[in-house]
């Protein structure tokens, strides 16, 4: 009909009753965050002008910020005490965290090759793939009757080992499409993840129990963070989006879904139970999107590298959820696969 503005506010008005609906049902409220990105996704796409600047003041610069946020909120939940858990599943975190590190960073490379886009849009591919996985991929692991101890250690070891080996992954993989200074991205995710994890650490080992709110607050806090930085990423790279995002869907799903396949049975050759391996397919699967974005938004390169994040991270929302409540209706085989 020609009115395309105002289709844009149809659509935010169907994604915002859409999440009312899904929030009156225990089995589909798990869907309500993936609902909220698409709204800010739809509002990015349709009115951009009101998420790239404010004034003079560029809203790509709450990326960084937002991205330490949710790295701090991951740090008040941990205790020096749950890197115990490495000695105690020492298998399961190894097998977890060398197929996370292994698998998604090789599926990027092919993707990327074979993609034709251009350079900076393919590195974004490879940049997801070499990023570790985040807080998502415990929730999912918890609704799908995984191994939820294993995951959250599989998640902070990848985390804190991310300033270490992402910058080499994409220096290996990533070099033949964009220069890769090595030492500057390792320090860009240094402060995006050690420094607001430790600081978190910290106030969890000397804060009192009137902090206690804070549980409750950051998983709220940091999703909001994630939501708002997807949308500031598809307003600022929205015209490339518009040219290839079909294309790149189809791409960052096939790189999604995968993960989880190849997660799963790299487990099961192991011969790891039912249960650690839907962990380990959620792990690998479902990767840290605001991470790969801050590292794009650092590089200065957030409307070209930081697009496969953007695509990704609504993606893997759904598919996650959708595989998480397809477990947990089947209760895990207890017998490894060699018995």
């Amino acid at each position: 009909m020609g009115n395309i503005l105002l289709s844009g506010l149809i659509l935010m008005a169907f994604f915002a009753v859409l999440t009312l609906g899904l929030s009156g049902y225990k089995s589909l409220n798990g869907y309500m965050f993936t609902t909220m990105i698409f709204a800010g996704v739809t509002a990015a796409l349709y009115y951009p002008e009101y998420f790239i600047q404010i004034g003079n003041f560029k809203l790509t610069a709450l990326i960084i910020p937002l991205i330490q946020i949710i790295m701090f909120g991951m740090g008040t939940s941990m205790s020096l005490n749950d890197f115990g858990a490495i000695f105690k599943s020492s298998k399961g975190v190894i097998i977890g965290v060398t197929a996370q590190l292994g698998i998604m960073p090789i599926i990027g490379l092919i993707l990327a090759k074979i993609s034709d886009f251009p350079s900076e849009i393919a590195a974004g591919i490879v940049l997801i793939g070499c990023s570790p996985s985040g807080v998502a991929s415990n929730v999912m692991a918890y609704l799908a009757k995984a191994n939820l101890a294993l995951s959250i250690t599989i998640t902070s070891i990848a985390t804190l080992l991310a300033p270490f080996i992402t910058p080499l992954l994409m220096k290996l993989l990533a070099g033949e499409f964009i220069e890769i200074d090595v030492l500057t991205m390792m320090w860009s995710i240094v402060k995006m993840i050690i420094l607001p994890i430790g600081g978190g650490l910290l106030f969890n080992r000397l804060r009192g129990e009137g902090a206690k709110w804070i549980d409750r607050a950051m998983p709220l806090m940091s999703m909001l963070a994630i939501g708002i930085i997807i949308t500031i990423i598809t307003a600022a790279g929205r015209d490339s989006l518009l040219d290839i995002g079909g294309i790149l869907m189809l791409l960052v799903l096939i790189h999604n879904v995968f993960g989880y396949f190849l997660g799963y049975w790299y487990a099961r050759i192991f011969n790891m139970s039912e249960q650690d391996a839907r962990t380990i397919a959620l792990e690998v699967g479902m990767q840290n999107g605001g991470l790969a974005s801050g590292i794009a938004n650092s590089l200065g390169k957030i409307a070209s590298m930081g697009l496969a994040s953007a695509v990704f991270s609504p993606l893997m929302n759904i598919t996650g959820s959708i595989l998480a409540s397809y477990w947990h209706k089947r209760p895990p085989i207890s017998k490894s696969l060699s018995r």
